[in-house]
């Protein structure tokens, strides 16, 4: 099952972020999941170019914890920031509890402070 959840996991980053196919996270995420939908999609306007690697990834039980790196461009509002057509590269920690083969819950730790000190935002 850990080898599984990890297989899922990653081809959720590829699909989704890497390759753009949003259709994708309604087969990934359980629908009565809290996370946002409508964040994923608002994110990937801001961050067409936006690529993630996934750079460790832990299982344990129903659980997966993974370490990914995002890059891509600033070049679509986000969060009420228009388009910076600014570089950005940061980190974030992601972990999964997954049931029947879907994500049941998701939290994330992001560097936003990083991401924002690169769009110019606030200040390095």
């Amino acid at each position: 099952m850990l080898e599984q959840n990890k297989t899922l996991f990653k081809r959720f980053v590829d699909e989704v972020f890497n390759k753009k196919n949003v259709a994708f996270i309604d087969e990934f995420l359980d629908p009565n999941l809290v996370e946002h939908k409508e964040e994923i999609t608002a994110f990937l306007g801001a961050f067409p170019d936006l690529h993630i690697t996934v750079e460790d990834l832990i299982a344990e039980g129903d659980k997966i914890v993974g370490r990914v790196t995002l890059t891509g461009t600033h070049q679509g509002e986000l969060m009420g920031i228009p388009a910076t057509g600014k570089k950005v590269s940061f980190s974030e920690i992601l972990i999964a509890r997954i049931s029947n083969g879907k994500v049941v819950e998701l939290w994330e730790v992001a560097d936003t402070m990083t991401m924002m000190q690169q769009l110019g935002v606030i200040p390095s």
